[in-house]
């Protein structure tokens, strides 16, 4: 009888060896004459256990990890096929307590199915959503994704189903669904997860969307330092397309709706929902004024949703367990849930699903285990490299969109850095606009000069040169910024910078020269 065993091949898991680990477990089954069948799923998310290698059993599937090409034999050795213990053993995947302490509903396949298998998609309640999607009216649907409190997913936090709503009621001979997968944001990998280890979550998403909104065509836009993503979201749109889930009558339907993979060159500013528009027509990423906006003149100037990877990949659960389901998670007007991406100097690395509300400290100690070095936590960075840092005094702070506003924070795409406390702010103030000057499309002069002038201002300080006046410029600068610019490139590059002169005024003042020297020396 044959035993299947999964080695991941998302990203995160083949740059720490999974592809070799793979190997060696397919080859030494066969020099032991095993019968194996080896899957290759997506990751659970862990990447501090990665790979992470799981066996079907009787009792569950029992995981592993790290592995290493080393360790294959001493595994079978050990009754790997009968999920025996050994070394690495972690016992059954769904008590990890990372794992379990989650609530899955974006992701409640990723990890466990194989990505490019329909039917084992079907097997694990894909597909639901829209076949209950097909036998509503398009109107009802962008009612049922309005009343589950649905916010973008991508950063702005804007209701899901007003967009909808909007796109829905324009007037227009075609319309389109764009989906923003642009993920450019440092310490995020949500959306990479998603695409290489559930497509068909998005594709499902991507259909419902367009029969709402009447649109019949759809863009999936991607960066191309996503080969693996871009890869697996070809293949699967092609399988889903000759199985009738995509095509001229979805799934047996009246509605109509086809997809396809669009790659952008890696530009940052592409993530700004115009400026993609831009670059998916094949012209410069350059932002554009609103109005109009996208969803009256979006994409070829017809009526266009865009709508982040993780706000798509969270309506099938809402068109098949229903809105007031999924409005049942989450606080305040932050509902459902939130993959959080937990990285930098962090202990337990990795993307964790929960309900909004957990706290900063929470999150950071509790589930990410506090820093990897061991020494105290400095600084959190949630939402980017243009996020704002926030001090141990504020990891009261609840994960939720409005309680971060109140402290001049944003959620963002929701990816965590962790900065233990050798982190100089001031260098992080610098790069904030370093990173604003180099990524800016050019287009206003708030971003475009602004951010240069910070780098300049910023310098100045570290240099000691009047840093008190400088100081005052550098507070005015980002004002002038953060209110003038045209989009959130611009807009959002003064939350790290004023968030670390608030918190770590200390940093942005001269230093003793043995301190200095202490410094240099570490």
């Amino acid at each position: 009888m044959s035993v299947t065993i999964y080695v991941p091949c998302d990203a995160a898991a083949l740059a720490l060896g999974a592809d070799e680990v793979a190997y060696a477990i397919a080859g030494e089954a066969v020099k032991r004459g095993l019968d194996i069948k080896l899957v290759r799923n997506g990751s659970r998310g862990m990447v501090w256990l990665e790979p992470l290698v799981e066996v079907a059993t009787d009792k569950g599937r029992m995981a592993y990890g790290p592995v290493d090409v080393s360790d294959v034999a001493s595994l079978f050795d050990s009754g790997l096929l009968e999920g025996k213990d050994h070394p690495l053993s972690l016992g059954l995947t769904e008590e990890i307590p990372f794992l379990k302490k989650q609530t899955r509903l974006t992701f409640a396949r990723c990890g466990l199915t194989d990505p490019l298998s329909l039917d084992d998609y079907r097997a694990h309640d894909g597909l639901k959503g829209l076949e209950n999607a097909i036998a509503m009216q398009p109107a009802d649907i962008v009612a049922q994704v309005t009343d589950s409190g649905l916010r973008g997913r991508g950063g702005a936090g804007f209701p899901t189903g007003i967009k909808w709503k909007t796109v829905h009621d324009a007037q227009g001979a075609r319309k389109y669904i764009v989906c923003n997968a642009d993920e450019g944001d440092s310490g995020t990998f949500a959306d990479r997860m998603i695409m290489e280890g559930d497509p068909f979550v998005l594709i499902e998403g991507m259909a419902i969307a367009g029969i709402a909104v009447g649109a019949t065509k759809g863009y999936l836009y991607t960066r191309s330092e996503y080969p693996h993503a871009i890869a697996m979201m070809e293949k699967a749109v092609e399988i889903a397309r000759k199985a009738g889930v995509l095509g001229a009558s979805v799934m047996g339907s009246r509605f109509a709706f086809d997809m396809e993979v669009r790659t952008g060159a890696g530009a940052y500013v592409c993530g700004e929902e115009t400026a993609l528009l831009e670059s998916l027509e094949g012209k410069r990423g350059l932002v554009r004024a609103k109005p109009p906006l996208p969803a009256h003149k979006g994409l070829f100037g017809k009526p266009t949703v865009i709508n982040n990877v993780i706000s798509l990949a969270s309506v099938p659960v809402i068109m098949d367990k229903g809105s007031a389901y999924y409005r049942d998670f989450g606080m305040g007007r932050s509902r459902g849930t939130i993959p959080l991406q937990i990285a930098g100097n962090v202990k337990y690395g990795g993307l964790f699903e929960t309900a909004f509300g957990l706290t900063l400290g929470e999150i950071v100690d509790e589930i990410g285990g506090g820093t990897a070095s061991g020494r105290p936590v400095k600084a959190v960075q949630v939402g980017g490299p243009l996020g704002a840092y926030f001090p141990r005094a504020l990891f009261d702070t609840p994960f939720d969109y409005e309680a971060f506003a109140a402290k001049d924070g944003l959620i963002g795409h929701a990816g965590l850095v962790v900065f233990d406390d050798r982190a100089d702010m001031l260098k992080q103030a610098r790069f904030a606009m370093e990173f604003c000057a180099i990524e800016s499309c050019g287009k206003c002069t708030p971003c475009r000069i602004g951010s240069t002038r910070g780098v300049e201002v910023i310098d100045r300080i570290a240099a000691g040169s009047e840093p008190e006046t400088q100081i005052e410029v550098l507070t005015d600068l980002c004002q002038t910024m953060k209110f003038g610019s045209l989009c959130a490139l611009g807009g959002f590059a003064p939350y790290p910078v004023m968030s670390a002169l608030t918190h770590f005024e200390e940093d942005f003042r001269p230093r003793p020269e043995s301190q200095t020297f202490v410094q240099a020396a570490e």
